[in-house]
């Protein structure tokens, strides 16, 4: 099962520290623990790391991310699809045309129950996003993307050479 296996993410969380990598994995594995079949699609990318599940291995099937900042290091629990599901409570950030989140703070202050449904919502209109009902896989990490150059590495390059 892929709950298991960390070790890609752990890498790539290295850099953020012991406190976000502690935040990052329990909100890892809240999401693994109601969607154990769904598939893990890990970027690594300059500005961010980021991950989801989706039903698939294709991002635009993605119903539930989580995301940190290479710069800020805030940590969001996303939607990308969140302006198509209903947020009656109003916590949702962001006004673009598709993706919203919340920023989690710690364990204590995270809306366990309401994030709850609303990934349920999600997690059902992802799944008639899926027009071939074979792209559908189960239980996999897929480290879909490296970039090479990290966003922190080039602010410390433009910092020293000031």
């Amino acid at each position: 099962m892929s709950k298991q296996q960390t070790k890609d993410l752990l890498k790539f969380l290295k850099p953020f520290g012991p406190e976000i990598t502690e935040r990052v994995l329990w909100l890892r594995e809240f999401v693994w623990d109601l969607y154990p079949t769904a598939n893990e699609l890990i970027y690594d990318n300059y500005n961010a790391l980021a991950f989801g599940w989706s039903p698939t291995d294709r991002v635009g099937h993605t119903f539930c991310s989580i995301a940190v900042g290479r710069t800020s290091k805030n940590v969001h629990f996303g939607f990308y699809w969140g302006s198509e599901i209903s947020d009656p409570q109003k916590k949702l950030l962001g006004e673009g045309n598709q993706y919203r989140y919340i920023l989690v703070a710690g364990k204590e202050t995270f809306p366990k129950t309401y994030i709850k449904k609303l990934v349920k919502e999600a997690y059902a209109n992802s799944l008639v996003k899926v027009k071939d009902k074979k792209q559908i896989r189960e239980g996999l990490t897929i480290t879909k993307s490296i970039s090479p150059v990290k966003r922190e590495k080039k602010v410390l390059k433009k910092k020293k050479a000031k």
